[in-house]
C-alpha cells in the first residue's frame, strides 16, 4: 500500500452513507461492463473488414498479456485487499486473493489503448468512449473496496502498456514480412 492509497481509497470506497444508484452503478461496471465491452469487439471481429478485425485481434491480444502480466506481478509481489486489511467496505463478494495489479483495470485500458491505436482520426469518438468506459471499470474496483487507488493505477499502466507493447510488435513483424517479400521478389529467377 503506498502513502496516498489510504486517504483517496477511503475518499471513494462507498459507505452506508453513499448513495445506493453509485453503489449500483459501479457493481455494473465492474461485473457487467467488461462482458458487455467485449461482445461488441467481438462481434465486430466477425462481422467488419479485415482492417478492422485485426486491429480488434491485436486489442483482445492486448488484454490477454496484460492479464498475464499481472497474474506475473501478482506472484512476486502479493499485496493484500483493502478488506484484508480491515479497510473500507467491500460491496462485492471477493476472495483474499492478491490485488496488486488490478486485473480488471488492467484489461479494460488494455482494450482501450488497443482501440486507440487501431482507429482511424474519423473514429475518435470511440476512443473517447474506450477510454470512459475502461475509466469506470477501473473506478468501480475502488469504490467497491476490492482494490487500492495504486492496484488500479498499476493495472491501468500494465494495461496500455501491453498494447503498445503488442502494437509495435504486431508492426515490426509486419515491417520484416514485407521487407522479405521484396527480398524474394527482387532475387534473381533460378532455373
Amino acid at each position: 500500500m503506498l502513502l496516498f492509497d489510504a486517504p483517496v481509497f477511503h475518499f471513494l470506497n462507498a459507505n452506508t452513507q453513499s448513495p445506493l444508484w453509485w453503489i449500483q452503478a459501479s457493481r455494473f461496471a465492474s461485473n457487467w461492463l467488461p462482458g458487455l465491452c467485449a461482445l461488441p469487439v467481438i462481434a465486430a471481429m466477425l462481422a467488419l473488414g479485415k482492417g478492422w478485425r485485426r486491429s480488434l485481434q491485436l486489442a483482445l491480444l492486448s488484454m490477454a498479456c496484460a492479464w498475464v502480466a499481472c497474474r506475473l506481478i501478482r506472484w512476486g509481489l502479493p499485496m493484500p485487499r483493502p478488506a484484508q486489511l480491515g479497510m473500507g467496505m467491500q460491496w462485492i463478494a471477493h476472495g483474499a486473493s492478491a490485488s496488486f495489479p488490478s486485473m480488471h483495470a488492467a484489461g479494460a485500458f488494455a482494450l482501450a489503448q488497443g482501440i486507440n491505436l487501431g482507429v482511424g482520426r474519423h473514429q475518435r469518438w470511440l476512443v473517447v468512449v474506450a477510454w470512459l468506459l475502461a475509466t469506470s471499470v477501473a473506478l468501480s474496483r475502488v469504490v467497491l473496496g476490492v482494490h487500492f487507488p495504486s492496484d488500479v493505477l498499476a493495472g491501468m499502466l500494465v494495461g496500455a502498456a501491453s498494447a503498445v507493447l503488442v502494437w509495435r510488435s504486431a508492426l515490426q513483424l509486419r515491417q520484416m514480412q514485407r521487407r522479405q517479400q521484396l527480398k524474394r521478389r527482387l532475387q534473381p529467377q533460378i532455373g
